[in-house]
């Protein structure tokens, strides 16, 4: 089901040029009102008036999550904070935090973005939605309360928890549909089995999950434990919040809302702009956000790009699951491994949970990368410890740790990865 079918079907053409009369005003205003863009854009010697193309966007220099950090808290406000009803920011694990802010029409606009992925998924005003994503600074939550209740659901704020709580809501409420992360999905389906609720028995029948990267493998794993169909969208806090892009149900690809945002992917170490279907690191630019306007955001997020029709009938370009992060990457001499690879092998074997931990140490100048999955199967431990090396090529030591050693991700990613080679 298609919410607007005249933005996700619009001819490839008259696309082009709304993107690049809502691109050219979006720079405008920047310009005319956030003093980092008149700065970044004077450096890299670019005016905003020589944007006559899409193609001209390529020349305007990137805005990284530094550049964003250091404007803390409101230097890249384009309005003034009177007109901004609603901040949200990042996590500000590893430095200032991101403060982003909306305008009354920005939250329309995310409501929007939100509600197309949701009605892709066969939502309804029939239907009542359980968001388990964390409310409060983190966009998750209220990105898909708000976008649920636009197009009419009954929605359950039932937020992160206890898993208990989840599944006393999927059971008492009826809930239709779960929106969290794919790794909490897993934890409350284990919950929902250890009570003895078996698919079927309940009313689920869809499950919108993003915020952390996640593969083929577990989506199968969840839709055969929940009997649901699992479908993945993207967004990130800088540029919105989740509704940047989603899967309709041929599930080849997300389709990007182009109306607002122009995507871009670039090689990871040069910047330079990659050609549609190579691999690399993508970059957003909002074309209709009035508080917080991003141009040629580096999102850190890997993957490729693709402009061919979908069987669904939408012209939207699509983007493939994110591989993984730049900063998730493991480089262990010539080898490159991102985490989704090393849970495709933990999915593909039977007698573990997919709840996993990958360290990486150094040792006599040799790395070694040793994966901590919960699990009592010795023999699956080395089934997986063959897989890993067969196809990775990386040496690898598996350790079996008992079910639930690993916190379960409720609102933001899991953190997959340890890397005690640099402590």
């Amino acid at each position: 089901m298609m919410w607007n079918e005249k933005a996700e079907k619009m001819e490839a053409g008259a696309r082009a040029q709304v993107q690049l009369e809502r691109l050219q005003a979006t720079v405008n205003r920047a310009l005319r009102n956030v003093e980092f863009y008149r700065q970044s854009f004077s450096r890299a010697g670019v005016k905003g008036d020589e944007l006559r193309t899409l193609q001209d966007l390529h020349h305007l220099p990137f805005t990284t999550k530094e550049d964003l950090r250091t404007s803390y808290p409101y230097g890249m406000f384009a309005v003034p904070l009177r007109d901004i009803v609603r901040i949200q920011s990042t996590s500000g694990t590893t430095g200032s935090p991101v403060i982003v802010g909306y305008t009354r029409n920005d939250l329309k606009t995310w409501s929007e973005c939100v509600a197309r992925f949701l009605a892709a998924g066969g939502l309804t005003e029939h239907d009542v939605v359980q968001v388990a994503f964390a409310y409060g600074l983190f966009s998750g939550g209220f990105g898909l309360h708000a976008g649920a209740e636009r197009i009419g659901a009954s929605v359950v704020p039932a937020a992160a928890g206890g898993l208990d709580k989840q599944v006393r809501i999927i059971r008492d409420f009826k809930s239709t549909a779960l929106a969290c992360t794919p790794s909490y999905a897993m934890a409350i389906a284990s919950a929902l089995e250890e009570s003895g609720v078996k698919p079927g028995e309940h009313s689920l029948k869809a499950g919108f999950f993003g915020a952390e990267p996640w593969s083929e493998g577990l989506r199968a794993r969840l839709e055969s434990s929940l009997g649901i169909t699992a479908l993945d969208n993207y967004g990130i806090t800088e540029v919105l919040g989740p509704g940047v892009s989603f899967e309709c149900e041929c599930k080849q690809g997300l389709h990007i809302n182009e109306d607002h945002f122009v995507a871009e992917v670039v090689d990871p170490e040069t910047g330079e702009v990659l050609a549609p279907g190579a691999g690399g690191e993508l970059v957003l630019t909002t074309i209709t956000k009035e508080g917080f306007p991003v141009i040629r955001y580096r999102t850190g997020d890997l993957c490729s790009l693709q402009s061919a029709p979908c069987a669904c009938g939408r012209t939207l370009a699509r983007m493939s699951r994110i591989q993984g992060r730049r900063d998730d990457l493991i480089i262990m001499g010539a080898v490159k491994v991102f985490p989704s690879q090393v849970e495709q092998v933990i999915l593909e074997v039977e007698g573990v949970h997919p709840h996993y931990q990958i360290v990486v140490e150094r040792s006599g100048g040799t790395d070694f990368l040793e994966l901590r999955v919960e699990g009592e199967s010795a023999e699956a431990a080395r089934r997986i410890e063959q897989r890993l090396s067969s196809l990775l090529d990386v040496p690898a030591r598996v350790t079996l740790v008992p079910p639930r050693t690993f916190a379960r991700s409720e609102g933001g990613k899991a953190r997959r990865v340890v890397d005690k080679r640099s402590v």
